[in-house]
Parts: C-alpha cells; structure tokens; sequence
C-alpha cells in the first residue's frame, strides 16, 4: 500500500537522502540554488509516476519533507525548478526526473534518449536551448531502504599496511567463466565470495581483494551504439547504490555476505571509487541528477565562462570537491560503505582532482582533512591514483600522510630494467627501497608506495611480454586508443608464438618481475590473471571489452603451466611474509648495523660495493639489493635480493656477513626447492632470485 497523503509533513534536513524511522520516511535533499524541489513516487516497477509532493522545507540549503507510512520499497525521484541560465552555471529543468545523490538502491535501468538531456540535442543553440520532454520513462528510479544485516560477529581483519599484499581483480570477470562457481554465481558478489574463489586467494597468499568500481553506473551510449559495454564501469550513476547486475538475487544482503565471508577467510576488500566525475558528461551531456539539483555547485565549471565545465578528468566534467556539500556527500558515501557493507579501504580514482583548489593541487585540501579527522574513514585503508589530465595534475608523492599512492615510477622502472634499457640501476634501485625519494617526508612509511607491474589499465603481465605494440582493433577505435608506449618487450615474436625459446624467455622474465615486485620494500599490488598468464590478447585498453577479452579464463589456470605460475606467485607471497625483511615498516637509510655493515646496501655480482662509478654505469645491468637486520642475540638476518637484465648468465659473489646460504627462489629454476648454497650463485640471464641466511657479525 502507497502512501498519499495531501502533502508532506516538514521532516527533517538530516540525513541526507531517504531515512525510514520505523514509521514513514523522511527526504533530504541539498540544493543552494533550486526554487522548489518535487518528490516523486512511482509505483514498484518505477513505471509510472504515481504521486507527487512538493518538498515544504527548506533549512540550510537542505529541502525536506516526511511522508508517513512510507516504507522501505517505496520508488521515487525528484523534480527541481529553478533558473536555466546555463551561460551562469544554472541548469535547472522540471521535466527531468532527477535521481537522488544519496540513492542506496536502483530500479530500472537508463535507456538512451534525447529525452534525458535538459536541452533540445539538435538545437542550433545547442546547451543553451531548453527541452521541455518528460524524462522520467527512460530514468531508473530510486528506492527506499532500511539495513539490518548483523555484522556483530564479524571480525575485520585490519592487515597492517606492512604485510598487505593487494589483489585487483573485476566482480564479473573474475567469475563469469569458472565453471566450479554456481551458473547463476558467475559474475556476481556471490560468486566473488564462493569458495573457489576464497580457496584460490587463500592459496595464493594475498590479504586484500581491491575491486573495480561497483557503483551503479551507466553504460554510455556510444558505446551500446557500436554493440559495446562499459566493463570497467568508471562512469558513476550513483555514489550509494551497488551495481545492480553484480547481483545473482535482489538483496544487497548478497554484497554484504560476500565481504563478511572474504574477511572470515582473512581478506580484506577494497573498492575503487571513482568521485572525481560522475556519468553527466559534459555541459552537453545529459541530466540524471546532479546537473538538474544544482550544477553550479556540484560541477567546477570554468570561471570566466561558467556554461561550460573544467575537464581535468578527461571525461567531460569534474566534481567540486572544495564544496562543503560535495565533500559531505562523498565523506558521507564512504561512511556508508564502510559502516553498510564492511568495506576496508578504498583506491581513488584520479585522487588528484579531489585535492584540487582554484589554485590547483593542495595536500592540505580540506576532502583530505575531512578524512584524516573521520572516526571511521581514518582507520580504513585509503589509496591514491595520484595524477589527473588538468594543468599540475602529476602528484605522485604529495598526498599526505595517512594515504598510500599507486606508483607509476616504480612501474616503468620495472619494466624498463627487465626489458633491457641502459643506465637503470640507480632508479631501479630507488624503487627497490620504497621509493623514499617520493615518499619518505611527514614520517610517511614505505607502503605509502602501491607497487605494481600492471593494472587493469594497460597490458596484463603475460602480454607485457608477448607484444610491443596495442592491439586494440576489437574496441572499435582503429586501434587508436590506450596508451601508445608499454615498455614492453615481445622477445623474439608479436603475440603468440610456437618457438619454445621465446616462450621460455617469456616466462621465466614474467617470473623475474613478479620477484622484483614481491621483494621490494612498499605494498605490492597483483593484477588479478597474472598469477596464471592471463592474456588480453594484446588489447591494454580493455574497458568496452565485457568478453573473454577481460574474463579470466580459469582452464588456463588449471593447465600445467597456469598452475606451475600460480604455484611460483604462492612461493613468492610466503616468502615475503616469512622474511620481514622484505616489508620493512621504515625506510632503511644505510644505518651501521655492524662494522661496515648497513641495513641496506647495494653490490654488483663481483661481490663488490657500488661506488659512483658503478651508479653512472649506462651498462651495468647486474645489481644485489642486501637487506639487514640485527637480532636480539647479535648475530644478523640477511635477505639479498639478485636481479640479471644482462644477456649473458653471470655468477654472483655474494656479500658478507660469510655464513651458509639459503636459495629461496630462482626464475630461471621455479621448479626448485630451498636449499643451501655457497658463497658464489650462478643466474641466469633475465632473471632474478631471493637468497637469505644469518651470520655473525664482523
């Protein structure tokens, strides 16, 4: 039974959004500059629009009402009425049905049309004219909800920052082909949280799944108009509401016992969030929500010119995240995330822009102070992408503390070394230890950097080595989009290859960075399909790719070779938590641990200390990271990390303290156990091992 009273009761202008008391609902909604705003209630398929309520409030820039017997289930949008003056940044049209900011759930889903843009499309005076059509049957609808999930025994796992080893992987393609997960499963938060799924984290070792945005978010139209889909779903339609089609069921309650179940096994999740734009577009895009409640202080639109938007996002707007409205609706968004739904952390999409000041990029910009301060957003884990398209926008290092930030630096380096490039030491080095020379300043600490080989966006780590040129022709664009530089070697061969030289190369150079990313000092990120091969088939911009382009394909990671790399990666993660030496919670400043015996140091395989010369060496390729540290009873652990970019196999003198050591993993020999070795070690060309052992000190 629906509600219709004659009008609304005044309610209350907090909480934002729809807030149902046991006995109706009260809405909340912010807008500065709106004449009056309506509430629409639809009937439950959000077909039909069956009553509506002007809102009788407004306090503090907040419209309210409560509507009685309202209950969770209700459908709604709103109407706002005010100026369309777009040449002043005001876009207020009624016959737009708005969805609210604050929407915890959908129903229905966007359908294109004119219709939806608040300007007549093929007007002469383009944005500037005014389209009086009805939007609302081409709008999903918002709908009223209450939670009552009971996490009171669920136990987060708080992994410190140290030992997180951070998985990104998508809720869709993670699942959508693996045939042990239910049919109905595949795809969704409950297939995420199957167990399969948990049992191959589990075996793999890492401690944080970060997931691809799953905000309800729109497919855009020129893609659904070449037969395309937004896969990635860096498009937000909603900051509350979770993607609806990530759902086997209707109950959110799905999501919500996928994260208890992940965090039951010792994982924690973490979301990426995408709060620098929203899916509006330009001031020629469509108007869903934000545009129509009150552009002018959502947007940051250009300031002798407010018609039109700033892009520095390069998605045609950018949010106003120094509004203290804007910053509440995202603090409030993340609040609820983490409150809702048991969230652990999140990675900001484009981080920069919610720095960004008239004056650009600020550190001390007050969306990050507002989460510094958070009682709850404090404790969580919060991770920058820190760089942005607009003027300034690369700030790798200045975040401050309290955020860690996805190293690019570290990336390339990476990639340059193990493909072969000159004069790499001293930079690869710098990486090796933390990047301190980015990060180490405000008592900031090595996790702050987010270490990664590679990403959702760009080439996977097995075609990293298979292709030195994009091969994007399936997304449409003539194979003109992604990035055009990869830093990627093929070795021998474009793409697949029968020569077992070169696929052996290929491998065992996959298996050399994997060690150079799990023995670096910071957090080490995994691309989720690197742990088996994953290939995209040499497509590095894959987000209209929802296909086997993207879908992990799990009978390769059930094949010998997908299981002996998945096997590798284990290895590799169980190294790193048994020797802390490799995840150090402080940067290492060459402190005298013994005599001539520092807590990091640098050798080449002479056994012999690097000096200047050896730094300006544009050729030299062997480098020995030695790591340190002194014990209770005097004597000292010693953890040596062995890299050989060189096209020759060279032997390696290893550096005092002398003792007997201990090989703990060798790419160019996977298949070998620990065991003891002598003082002189023998490595292949492109590759890479991990040799430990204790020794007294001189």
């Amino acid at each position: 039974m629906i509600p219709r009273p004659s009008r609304l009761e005044p309610g209350s202008p907090y909480p934002l959004g729809a807030t149902f008391d046991g006995l109706g609902t009260n809405f909340a909604i912010f807008s500065a500059h709106a004449e009056k705003i309506e509430l629409c209630i639809f009937d439950p398929q959000g077909r039909r629009e069956i009553a509506r309520y002007e809102l009788p409030e407004w306090t503090d820039e907040v419209w309210h009402g409560y509507l009685p017997d309202a209950l969770p289930g209700l459908v709604y949008g709103y109407r706002a009425y005010g100026p369309y003056r777009p040449e002043e940044g005001h876009r207020f049209n009624p016959n737009k049905l708005l969805l609210d900011p604050y929407a915890k759930k959908l129903v229905g889903n966007l359908r294109w049309t004119d219709a939806l843009f608040g300007y007549r499309v093929r007007s002469p005076r383009a944005d500037l004219s005014f389209d009086r059509r009805d939007s609302a049957p081409a709008m999903p609808k918002a709908v009223v909800t209450h939670d009552a999930f009971d996490w009171s025994a669920d136990v987060r796992p708080n992994t410190p920052w140290s030992e997180t080893v951070i998985y990104e992987t998508h809720v869709r393609g993670l699942t959508r082909l693996f045939e042990e997960v239910a049919p109905a499963d595949r795809g969704t938060f409950a297939g995420l949280a199957s167990g399969p799924v948990i049992e191959h984290l589990k075996r793999l070792g890492v401690t944080a799944v970060e997931l691809l945005p799953i905000h309800s978010y729109v497919q855009d139209r020129f893609l659904q108009e070449k037969s395309l889909s937004n896969y990635w779903g860096y498009n937000t339609l909603s900051f509350f509401a979770p993607e609806q089609r990530y759902f086997a069921g209707d109950s959110h309650d799905e999501l919500r016992l996928a994260v208890r179940r992940l965090h039951a096994a010792g994982i924690e999740v973490i979301l990426d969030v995408v709060y620098n734009h929203t899916a509006e577009g330009s001031e020629q895009g469509p108007t869903l929500s934000w545009r129509g409640l009150d552009n002018a202080t959502y947007y940051r639109l250009q300031r002798d010119n407010p018609r039109y938007t700033v892009n520095d996002t390069g998605t045609g707007n950018t949010v106003n995240a120094s509004k203290a409205r804007v910053i509440q609706m995202i603090a409030d968004s993340l609040r609820y995330w983490v409150t809702s739904f048991g969230i652990d952390g999140f990675r900001f999409d484009l981080g920069t822009i919610l720095g960004r000041t008239d004056e650009g990029f600020k550190p001390g910009a007050a969306f990050f102070d507002v989460l510094r301060q958070d009682p709850v957003l404090q404790k969580v884990k919060l991770i920058s992408e820190p760089w942005d398209v607009g003027p300034g926008g690369y700030q790798l290092g200045n975040h401050p503390p309290g955020f860690a930030e996805w190293n690019d630096r570290y990336r390339d380096a990476v990639r340059r070394y193990w493909r072969g490039d000159s004069a790499m030491r001293g930079e690869l080095a710098a990486r090796l230890a933390g990047s301190g020379d980015l990060f180490d300043r405000r008592a900031r600490r090595p996790w702050a950097s987010v270490n990664f080989l590679t990403s959702h966006d760009g080439f996977t780590l097995a075609d990293l080595t298979a292709y030195e040129q994009r091969h994007n022709e399936a997304n449409l664009e003539n194979n003109q989009d992604g990035h055009g530089e990869n830093l990627s070697r093929n070795w021998g061969a474009e793409g697949p290859t029968h020569d077992p030289a070169i696929e052996e190369m290929r491998r065992r150079v996959r298996r050399s960075m994997l060690i150079t990313l799990l023995g670096s000092l910071g957090t080490p990120m995994l691309l989720g399909g690197d742990e088996f091969g994953r290939t995209q088939k040499g497509n590095n911009n894959a987000y209209c790719q929802d296909n086997d382009i993207s879908w992990f394909d799990w009978n390769q990671a059930r094949s010998p070779e997908g299981e002996a790399m998945i096997d590798f990666t284990r290895r590799l993660i169980d190294i790193r938590k048994r020797y802390p030496l490799l995840r150090s919670r402080s940067y290492l400043y060459g402190e005298e641990l013994a005599p001539d015996i520092p807590d990091i140091d640098w050798w080449d395989e002479r056994g012999m200390r690097l000096d200047q010369s050896d730094w300006d060496n544009m050729e030299g390729r062997a480098l020995i990271m030695r790591l340190v540290e002194k014990r209770e009873d005097g004597r000292l652990d010693v953890v040596c990390v062995l890299l050989n970019s060189s096209p020759e196999p060279l032997v390696y003198n290893l550096p005092p303290p002398a003792a007997a050591r201990r090989l703990l993993i060798d790419s160019a020999h996977p298949h070998v156990k620990e065991h003891e070795i002598g003082d002189r070690y023998y490595l292949f060309n492109q590759a890479a091992a991990i040799i430990a052992w204790t020794g007294d000190a001189p």
